[in-house]
């Protein structure tokens, strides 16, 4: 699973830094800005699939969790439910940090609005 990993952070590296190792400059900075809104919209799209694949995660564990701890302890179940609904809000949240950081360098770049 390790080396899995490996090559496909490897292949990820190559696939986002090839247009660098490739790009042709013909006249003085020439084609700099397109390849600079480029980039920042890789960027923008690599950080809210990371900042989703990272809240996916980490909601499915505290959801499993809190369906241990009802399974456990039935009687429980509202005072879990509550502690569930507001970490779920805070994991959340840190996606929604994330779309909105996402937005301001596309906005920067003016590439959105």
């Amino acid at each position: 699973m390790k080396k899995l990993s490996v090559v496909l952070l490897v292949l990820m590296m190559v696939a986002v830094f090839s247009p660098l190792a490739f790009a042709e400059v013909t006249g003085a900075d020439s084609g700099s800005a397109s390849n600079v809104k480029a980039m920042a919209a890789i960027g923008a799209m690599l950080g809210i699939g990371i900042a989703a694949l990272g809240t996916g995660i980490g909601q499915g564990i505290g959801l499993s969790k809190a369906c241990e701890g009802v399974a456990r302890n039935p009687g429980a179940s509202g005072k879990v439910m509550v502690i569930l609904i507001i970490g779920l809000g805070m994991i959340e949240s840190l996606c929604l940090y994330a779309f909105l950081l996402s937005l301001g360098l596309l906005k920067n770049q003016n590439l959105f609005f």
